[in-house]
Order: C-alpha cells, then sequence, then structure tokens
C-alpha cells in the first residue's frame, strides 16, 4: 500500500515594499523575495520561481491579508498584457512606490542624501501614453492578426482589443486595427506598428517587411479617412520612416507636434524621434525644470544631450543664451528647425509669451528678452564644454539629460565636459523612463552640484 503524499503548504511573506518593477519585497530567512503582484503590508503565499543565494523571485499564489491599497484593475487585458505592472495598486500607492524606489537608491547606490524632496509630478492616470510600439502578428489558431503589446515575460502578442492607457482614442482602435490586419494580402509582412500621439494628429507607422499591395492600399487609406489617423511606412531602420497617406499640408494630415503652452512653444516632432511618452507630465516637468533653473537674461547655458529642444527651447524663451548639445545629427536637425519656427533661432527676434503665462511677468520691462539665442551642436560633452572655462562668456550653468544617445552611465563623455571653474551645474534630468534609477543615482554621485 503507497504512502499518501501530502503536498507542502506555500510559504508566506509579509510584504514590505515595491521594487523598481512593481514586484512586492518581503524577507525570509534573511533572503530578498519578489512577489509579482503583491503589494505592501499584504501577507501573502507564495511560489518561488527562481532561487539564487541572496534573493529568489515568486509567483503569488493566494492572499493571506489584503491591502487596503489594492484595486480592481480597470483594463480588462491586465492579467495578461505586459503594458503595465501596478494597475492592482492605488494611483497614490504607485507614485509613492517609485518615490520611495528612488529614495532608497539615492541612498544605498549613489550615497547621495537629497537636501529637499520636492513633490512627485503626475498626471492623467488614464489615456497618457503618446507613444507606443504595438506588435502585429498573424495567429491562424486566433482567427486573425493580434494587434498589442507582449504578454508579461513573454515573445508572444496579447490577445487584447482595447487598451486604457494609450491616448488619442489608439486605445479604442485595437479592434478595428486587428479587422484591418487580417484583411490585408500583407498581413503577415507588418510585424510592428508605432504609435505616435500629437497635438493634432496622430501617427501609425508601418513596418514594412513586403511592399502593399494596390488592395491594401485602398484599405489603409479607407482606415485613414474613417479614423482621422496618418499612415507613416518604414521599410528599415527608424530614419527611413516617411509620411504616407493623408500627406502632410493644407488639405491634408497636419504635422506632429506637442505643446510647451507656459513657454508658447510648439515643438515638432518625427515619429520616431525621441520624445517623452506623457505629454501632461513632461509640460508640469519642464515648468519645474524652469523655475529652479531660473534663466536669466546674458547667462549662457549648456543643454547637454538635449534632443529636439525640450529644455533648450523653453531656456531660450525665458531670455538666456542656449547651446544644445546632442549626439544624434538627425536631433540636431530637429532642435534647429524648432528654434527657427519658434523665433528662438540665430537672428534675435522678440519673443511672445502667451496671455496669462507666469514668466510673462517677467517679461516686463526686460528690454533685451528678445535677444536670446539657441544654438545646436553636434559633437561630443568633452568637446563642447571645456572643464575649466576663463572666458567672460563661459557656461555658468548646465542642464544634462537622460535618455537620449550617449547620456548613459558609464559613458566616458557624459561626465567629463562638465564644468569644474567658472561654472556650475545646475540641473540633472532624468524623466521617468528615460533612464534607470541605477543610472540616475550613480551620475549623482559623480556631480558636484
Amino acid at each position: 500500500m503507497s504512502t499518501p503524499v501530502i503536498a507542502a503548504e506555500s510559504p508566506r511573506a509579509l510584504i514590505e515594499s515595491l521594487d523598481h518593477e512593481g514586484r512586492g519585497v518581503a524577507h525570509v530567512d534573511g533572503k530578498a523575495v519578489f512577489v509579482e503582484g503583491a503589494l505592501p503590508r499584504e501577507l501573502v503565499e507564495y511560489q518561488a520561481s527562481r532561487k539564487k543565494k541572496n534573493f529568489e523571485t515568486a509567483k503569488l499564489v493566494s492572499i493571506v491579508r489584503e491591502s487596503a491599497e489594492r484595486v480592481k484593475p480597470k483594463c480588462v487585458n491586465y492579467d495578461i498584457c505586459g503594458g503595465c505592472a501596478l494597475q492592482h495598486a492605488d494611483y497614490a500607492l504607485q507614485v509613492a512606490a517609485k518615490q520611495r524606489v528612488l529614495e532608497d537608491n539615492l541612498a544605498r547606490i549613489g550615497k547621495v542624501t537629497p537636501d529637499t524632496i520636492l513633490p512627485p509630478i503626475y498626471a492623467a492616470q488614464w489615456e497618457y501614453r503618446h507613444r507606443a510600439r504595438l506588435s502585429v502578428h498573424y495567429v491562424a489558431k486566433k482567427g486573425g492578426v493580434l494587434v498589442g503589446f507582449r504578454e508579461r515575460k513573454s515573445s508572444y502578442v496579447a490577445d487584447m482589443h482595447s487598451c486604457e492607457v494609450l491616448a488619442g482614442g489608439v486605445g479604442r482602435m485595437i479592434e478595428p486595427l486587428r479587422v484591418l490586419m487580417t484583411g490585408l494580402d500583407t498581413r503577415d509582412k507588418i510585424p510592428q506598428i508605432e504609435v505616435a500621439v500629437g497635438e493634432r494628429v496622430t501617427a501609425l507607422v508601418l513596418r514594412l517587411l513586403e511592399p502593399l499591395t494596390p488592395a491594401d492600399e485602398i484599405k489603409l487609406k479607407a482606415f485613414a479617412d474613417e479614423h482621422r489617423i496618418q499612415w507613416w511606412v518604414q521599410v528599415k531602420g527608424p530614419e527611413t520612416a516617411v509620411p504616407w497617406y493623408p500627406a502632410i499640408g493644407p488639405g491634408g494630415a497636419a504635422e506632429l507636434t506637442y505643446l510647451l503652452p507656459e513657454f508658447n512653444l510648439e515643438i515638432l516632432f518625427r515619429p520616431t524621434e525621441f520624445t517623452q511618452v506623457n505629454h501632461d507630465v513632461n509640460r508640469l516637468m519642464v515648468e519645474r525644470a524652469m523655475r529652479l533653473l531660473d534663466p536669466q537674461p546674458g547667462e549662457h547655458i549648456a543643454d547637454l544631450f538635449c534632443g529636439l529642444g525640450n529644455f533648450s527651447l523653453p531656456i531660450a524663451r525665458l531670455g538666456a543664451n542656449v547651446i544644445g548639445v546632442e549626439g544624434s545629427a538627425s536631433l540636431t536637425e530637429r532642435a534647429e528647425q524648432n528654434a527657427a519656427r519658434n523665433g528662438l533661432g540665430d537672428k534675435s527676434r522678440r519673443s511672445v509669451y502667451r496671455s496669462g503665462s507666469r514668466h510673462a511677468a517677467r517679461a516686463q520691462g526686460r528690454q533685451d528678452a528678445d535677444r536670446s539665442a539657441a544654438r545646436w551642436r553636434c559633437r561630443s560633452v568633452q568637446a563642447a564644454v571645456p572643464r575649466t572655462s576663463p572666458r567672460t562668456d563661459a557656461h555658468r550653468l548646465c542642464l544634462l539629460q537622460s535618455g537620449h544617445a550617449g547620456a548613459r552611465c558609464g559613458h566616458p563623455g557624459a561626465h567629463a565636459g562638465l564644468p569644474a571653474e567658472g561654472g556650475r551645474c545646475g540641473q540633472y534630468v532624468s524623466p521617468h523612463g528615460a533612464c534607470g534609477v541605477d543610472c540616475l543615482v550613480r551620475t549623482l554621485a559623480s556631480l558636484d552640484f
């Protein structure tokens, strides 16, 4: 007679905090345990999925004592889709957890103690994502083409019909896109759709492995007309993306732009170029950065890894002279274009302040506010900003951004060019998602603010 097998109970853990990936963190017998789907102050049962000497990763088996901050995810795809990680947590907890991760890493990795911690910046919880890359895959067993994000920790495309975080109505366009893609002759030759939502137009970039057939072109144009979007096509790398239908211009599609209304700026961008995912948060972030930096007329400010001018142009609008340094030639060209279209190029031109702007008051009586200029260089930081600057026009302030080409942790030129004499580093800006927290804190530890 065989001995009956008694199933072992799952181990329990009290969750202490969340890590940067949104996993619950507990300590069991001196070892860190990371439990997916668990929240702080919850008592949970878990099953280890990976064991190492100093830590374990685990799956959530059951919740013995639930947190009051646990909420029902709004998205019906949340359990399978890898596009979001914390919809099961109250929004205030999500923000607080991210700040806690930053504070912990400042102390543990960077050995940095902030004098002041400013309130976190956040905006709407839903339909905030203006940039995304959707996978496209034909699956016969599913009856057609899947369009969406990848499944959690998987290469498979999630079987989704809507999305709660995509802006510009794109989330409600998932099902129509599935129907459209399923009906195309080239349905298995389009692996992805890049999404870029602007102020007046939404661009969808088709990655094409083969040319479209005439029948496909008719269907795509009809879709664009019905849903008021613009198609771009991309045959190879991001630099090959071009507008396809409708054409940009009078009677056609508007240009892709986002606004910084506090500074009366409209920023032009291409759908494959780096911009912040959340436009509302970006506006608040730029406003705060300008208040802290406090650019003054006649000052010379270097914006390192400036991209297409997200910070450089507001600095110039407030009267300072700014040189933007960027490693990407295409972004340098876009920055020059944005400076010209906003009246902030090499020519002196009067700044137009938006009525009601809190910065407009600073322009009253300031005779040289219109003499600001934005200059752009595509070169290394080390060459652009010397460590010693004895000249009278030395860059007295530096704004170093992460998230662009070369602005990554350990890059040999990323910090070496910052002025040590005759200047000071005013701000290091690391927008959420552009740079890892570990990169941010290691950089802060190496800078002398």
